[in-house]
């Protein structure tokens, strides 16, 4: 049997979010003894100076018996940064073109 054909049927249940030059994947996968568990990788696009392109992975592990303290920390940090940031995007300041003048204070 096959690598590729193992690899697949360790795939559950897979999820991709496309955000710019990063992509999220929220895989389900089973462990040995049959379990379930959660990995998220994130992909972020690169490119060489001859043109080509190259991903940067990063991956992490959940499982089970951390999900709900894993949510909470989770939902927890979001509000924390919503409430202090708001949910407007501040990109503009990555701009090359950014000015702290522009900003405004309303």
């Amino acid at each position: 049997m096959s690598n590729n054909l193992s690899e697949n049927q360790e795939e559950i249940f897979s999820k991709v979010l496309r955000a710019g030059r990063r992509t999220y994947f929220f895989d389900v996968r089973e462990t040995k003894a049959s379990d379930y568990y959660l990995t998220i990788t994130e992909s972020k696009k690169f490119t060489n100076e001859d043109g080509s392109f190259y991903y940067k992975k990063h991956k992490i592990y959940v499982y089970k018996e951390d999900f709900e303290n894993f949510s909470d920390f989770l939902n927890e940090t979001m509000s924390f940064i919503f409430d202090q940031r708001g949910t407007e995007v501040i990109s503009e300041r990555h701009q090359k073109d950014y000015s702290p003048d522009r900003i405004n204070t309303d």
